[in-house]
């Protein structure tokens, strides 16, 4: 195979880094703002961390990161939250802040001319024109494009994530591989494995598998919460003042627990937290660890998120691990791209 080159815009922690990595898709290089992501993007991947915002790349500097590969590959999953089906209820400008991103984007494709682009993001970017032109910028530049709405969990992730996939090439057409899971993988087949934990408590020797703390009123509810259930199932004294309300009855999805033989719901920035969305144990009365996240995120195990005498930030972890593009669909991706160069480019 000729020699390819990747770089990762929105690089996070490594996520499709590691997927491409895992199926021998040599990446140069991620970008990304958050420092945070510098040591698990390092740490894991033998690619640089470049912490810059996009708009401040040139297309000098991301040919340089290419270096003098044959073929090269563009990717990225720009930062979600304003094409979120949250952020739908506010008008949030069209080619300002986090959803000019997407234009960045389409500057530095239109600037480098990558053999291959892919782009990740939520299914809701569809719906945004920033998506259409980015779209039709990528055609007019002569990529044969593809997208579609996936389900992670036909690529191995053990967890019911819908995303947008693009794919677009100069040399063809190009698509992503049929899924290559049959049945999803379930929780328990995911984390059951992992030493019990309390609410609060964390594991002597993997410091990513800690949990949370519970309030006394929080301990009581997951007490009483089945598998699959709602809080609907609680005790009236349980229920919150929120839920009463009218206007809380139609969120059931909060304060739940996971059911050991389905896939878990989709990771989110606070996946750690009961309270959060359907984050709590199957059976263990206490949210999901960041470890027990990242391995429902398909990270390997053994993932470092942070140094050995590194802090545990719930809340930059989480983000960091909510955000990330599951490693298994990244592998998906990596492996499509490799069918297509050996289809396509190399004939």
């Amino acid at each position: 195979m000729q020699k390819i080159s990747c770089v990762d815009l929105f690089c996070g922690a490594g996520g499709l880094t590691h997927g491409f990595v895992l199926e021998g898709l040599p990446v140069a290089a991620g970008i990304d703002l958050d420092p945070t992501c510098r040591f698990p993007y390092e740490a894991n991947n033998q690619a640089k961390f470049v912490q810059r915002d996009i708009s401040t790349i040139s297309t000098a500097e991301l040919k340089a990161l290419f270096g003098d590969a044959h073929l090269t590959v563009l990717a990225g999953c720009a930062p979600c939250q304003p094409f979120s089906t949250y952020a739908q209820r506010y008008e949030l400008g069209g080619k300002d802040g986090k959803w000019g991103l997407l234009y960045e984007f389409a500057r530095l494709a239109q600037g480098a001319e990558p053999d291959v682009i892919t782009m990740e993001n939520v299914p809701a970017v569809a719906r945004h024109e920033v998506f259409h032109d980015f779209v039709g910028t990528l055609k007019r530049l002569g990529y044969k494009v593809w997208f579609d709405v996936v389900d992670s969990s036909g690529y191995g992730v053990p967890q019911m994530r819908r995303r947008m996939v693009l794919l677009a090439s100069k040399h063809g057409e190009i698509k992503l591989i049929e899924p290559t899971h049959a049945k999803p993988k379930t929780v328990r087949q995911a984390i059951s494995r992992l030493r019990p934990l309390r609410a609060g408590e964390a594991a002597p020797r993997d410091k990513l598998h800690v949990t949370s703390t519970l309030s006394e009123k929080n301990l009581q509810r997951i007490q009483v919460s089945k598998p699959g259930g709602t809080w609907r199932d609680w005790p009236e004294h349980l229920i919150a003042e929120c839920h009463r309300a009218e206007t809380g009855r139609t969120y059931p999805g909060v304060y739940g627990r996971m059911e050991w033989d389905k896939p878990a719901p989709t990771m989110t920035t606070q996946c750690y937290g009961f309270g959060n969305g359907r984050f709590g144990h199957p059976e263990q009365d206490r949210a999901i660890s960041l470890r027990e996240a990242a391995i429902l995120q398909s990270f390997p195990l053994d993932y470092a998120f942070v140094p050995v005498d590194g802090e545990i930030s719930f809340k930059a972890l989480g983000r960091l691990i909510g955000n990330a593009v599951p490693v298994d669909l990244g592998r998906a991706i990596a492996r499509s791209i490799k069918k297509h160069i050996v289809n396509v480019v190399t004939h």
